[in-house]
């Protein structure tokens, strides 16, 4: 009989700039003014399954252009994730809007 598969412990943890923080309330705020309940569980199940990707393989994803020791993931149409590695930590940088002018991410 198979043994079910061990998932792979990490140990890297999940750290929120105050910037990082400031976004996710302002993209909250918006999804509680314009939109259903739903929609707000649907962002946050989608928001916690990528923090989750980040924890397992904080490398996943490319290296920003700019900056190359910051790593960007899409995590809608709408919204990407900036943040870097620093030894076990993944710090979260900002949670951007990718709609708003690029020239925004200078301040990062």
């Amino acid at each position: 009989m198979k043994q079910p598969k061990q998932f792979m412990e990490s140990t890297f943890k999940i750290l929120w700039t105050n910037r990082a923080l400031s976004d996710l309330k302002n993209i909250v705020t918006y999804l509680e003014e314009n939109w259903t309940v739903n929609e707000i569980q649907k962002f946050t199940r989608l928001l916690d399954l990528q923090l989750n990707r980040l924890i397992i393989h904080p490398f996943l994803f490319p290296a920003s252009n700019k900056y190359k020791k910051i790593r960007k993931s899409v995590l809608t149409r709408q919204i990407s994730i900036y943040y870097r590695v620093i030894n076990n930590e993944i710090q979260i940088i900002t949670l951007f809007d990718n709609r708003q002018n690029p020239k925004k991410l200078n301040k990062i």
